[in-house]
């Protein structure tokens, strides 16, 4: 990583691809909410054609535009994060606003923990509904507790399925295996040591891939509670094509990460949710059903993935000195 822009303590990457309507309140927010931190603000314009560019330029001209050819969200913030030198690199999504907390008050958390590599905070949605991002990383039985509908159950045990649902949690510091990728707030050193964000999964699941590098060497992945951000989820509704691309990255997790026989098992999971669901939602939901079909035939190779074949490699996919 190395910078064209000014030092600072801490490096905001923000994508924009056509999300100008969004950066606004958030650009704004991130500003008022700086605290005693230095920031160095970049909205990597990945192809938009909203307007992006103008906005920021015209509205905060604090901070700077990287263009990026649209290759994906890993790509995009990769470029972003390139042109930066911070002590720490912060990955947020364009729908969000800063309502709690601030920067300074981050860095310093992390500052007084140094083997932690990256962090989360607290997320709620526009309704003001606690999100859950402490996640944990996929494996075979927790595919098959979720394809039955653990999160359900009128008795869950912790760890069932990948998100933590105890949403008392979230008020507490707490280690994680991954977090949400609408805010990761990494340390330089840790993505220096362990690669950046891996370009081939073109958007979904290079959250779980990251945060499983760091702690294989030797990083810790935690939720802190120092911050509350708004996060505008969900807002499109069921995109089968989203649905589909999930699924798609979940069989490159595999491939990557998991042994042949636990790839098979934990993909067989995978298939088995989502045939549950197209069943379970054939008349109710007719949606629901159409982009469960759509993951599964994407799942076993019917059809490409959404976004076009991933490349073969990345020179940002594996440790970096």
């Amino acid at each position: 990583m190395q910078s064209t822009g000014p030092v600072a303590d801490l490096a905001i990457i923000i994508v924009s691809t056509n999300e100008a309507r969004w950066l606004e309140p958030c650009l704004r927010t991130v500003f008022d909410h700086a605290g005693d931190t230095a920031l160095d603000v970049v909205v990597v314009d990945n192809e938009s054609t909203d307007g992006t560019r103008e906005l920021v330029e015209s509205r905060f001209p604090a901070a700077r535009v990287v263009p990026s050819c649209n290759r994906g969200f890993a790509h995009a913030n990769n470029r972003g994060a390139m042109t930066c030198d911070a002590r720490y690199v912060l990955f947020l999504n364009p729908d969000t606003e800063v309502v709690e907390g601030t920067f300074g008050e981050l860095v310093a958390a992390l500052d007084a923990r140094p083997d932690v590599g990256l962090a989360g905070v607290r997320q709620r949605t526009a309704d003001g509904e606690l999100w859950p991002t402490i996640r944990y990383f996929p494996g075979v039985g927790r595919a098959v507790a979720e394809a039955l509908g653990s999160e359900r159950w009128p008795v869950r045990p912790r760890r069932v399925g990948e998100r933590e649902l105890d949403l008392s949690r979230y008020d507490h510091e707490l280690e994680c295996d991954w977090t949400s990728g609408s805010f990761m707030l990494a340390r330089r050193d840790a993505l220096l040591s362990a690669g950046m964000l891996d370009e081939r999964f073109f958007i979904y699941s290079e959250e779980p891939d990251l945060c499983l590098r760091l702690r294989r060497h030797g990083w810790r992945v935690m939720h802190l509670p120092a911050m509350t951000i708004i996060h505008h989820a969900n807002k499109g509704g069921v995109r089968p094509r989203m649905v589909a691309q999930d699924a798609f990255t979940r069989r490159q997790y595999a491939d990557k990460h998991f042994s042949a026989p636990r790839r098979v098992a934990y993909l067989a999971a995978v298939f088995g949710r989502h045939a549950i669901r197209a069943a379970a939602s054939a008349r109710r939901a007719p949606e629901r059903r159409d982009a469960s079909l759509l993951a599964m035939r994407t799942l076993i190779g019917r059809v490409p993935p959404p976004f076009g074949a991933p490349p073969a490699t990345a020179i940002t996919a594996d440790r970096r000195r």
